[in-house]
């Protein structure tokens, strides 16, 4: 929706458009605009997740809206280099851990850290956009920094695999094997020490294998049946569809979506998202057989 409505205000506002910026810094001071807008005049919260049936969690979290986002529509999208100023390439901006962080800062501090450490605009130009000062946009990225860099994972962790090499590959199949085997030992096995299960919205966060392997055990014995999973890719990390089989039927209906977090030959992350009616946007089927 603000997409569409950045590329409305765009056209209408097309006769202004002064050449004094390029028009990517012009489209996106409209894009940065319009989001912050819609940031401040969005309160929107799930209901009290508290009254679900699920066990104790390690924590509650603010709740997120947070959705996966398919690698097939990133392949469609010119990799244009950011800015000299970037800090992060454009792979890591797209993974879930950098995409929650952004959402516990305030708008502005997220448009700032955007605009400055994502794409590599200068000061100047992103107090341009956001109509403050330079010394503005340089205070509020210094706070952005330290709020956002501590919630990322810890810099002595080993790095994921490269996307679709052996490293990856293998310790995909072997999450998926014991998915599919109900092999609840088996996930907990593959899972660092430190590792998180979240379910966005929802603020309930799972860590360490032992409270994870506890959560996972209770969903299996609620289901009465192992899941059916078919790979994908979400936010450049290896996914999951996860299929429930249905009592008396050769049919399997979809029930979940799976994005791991992958470090080194371990899992340090599982992000479940129960929301089914996403699978289209992945190509995945509504049901196997």
């Amino acid at each position: 929706d603000l997409l569409q409505e950045t590329l409305l205000a765009a056209w209408r506002g097309l006769e202004q458009f002064e050449g004094r910026a390029s028009v990517r810094a012009w489209l996106y001071r409209i894009a940065t605009n319009r989001s912050l807008d819609a940031l401040r005049a969005s309160r929107r919260r799930p209901e009290d997740p508290r009254v679900t049936k699920m066990p104790e969690p390690t924590c509650w979290t603010e709740p997120l809206w947070l959705e996966p986002y398919p690698d097939v529509l990133l392949d469609g999208i010119p990799d244009e280099a950011p800015g000299p100023d970037a800090r992060y390439e454009t792979k890591e901006a797209i993974a879930l851990a950098f995409v929650v962080g952004l959402q516990h800062l305030p708008p502005q501090q997220r448009a700032v850290l955007v605009l400055r450490d994502v794409l590599g605009y200068r000061a100047a130009e992103a107090a341009e956009m956001l109509e403050v000062s330079e010394a503005s946009v340089n205070s509020l990225l210094r706070r952005a920094r330290a709020a956002f860099e501590s919630r990322l994972p810890a810099a002595g962790r080993e790095r994921a695999p490269l996307p679709n090499s052996k490293a990856e590959r293998d310790v995909v199949a072997r999450f998926a094997e014991t998915v599919e085997n109900g092999d609840v030992d088996g996930m907990v096995a593959l899972l660092t020490e430190d590792a998180w299960l979240t379910m966005p919205p929802l603020p309930h966060a799972y860590q360490g294998p032992a409270v994870i392997g506890a959560f996972l055990r209770g969903a299996e014995q609620r289901r009465g049946v192992a899941l059916r999973v078919v790979p994908t890719r979400a936010n450049g990390q290896p996914a999951f569809g996860c299929y429930l089989p249905q009592q008396d039927t050769a049919i399997a209906r979809a029930h979940a979506l799976f994005v791991l977090t992958l470090a080194g030959e371990q899992i340090s992350a599982i992000t479940w998202f129960a929301d089914s009616s996403i699978f289209p946007k992945f190509g995945l089927p509504r049901t196997l057989r």
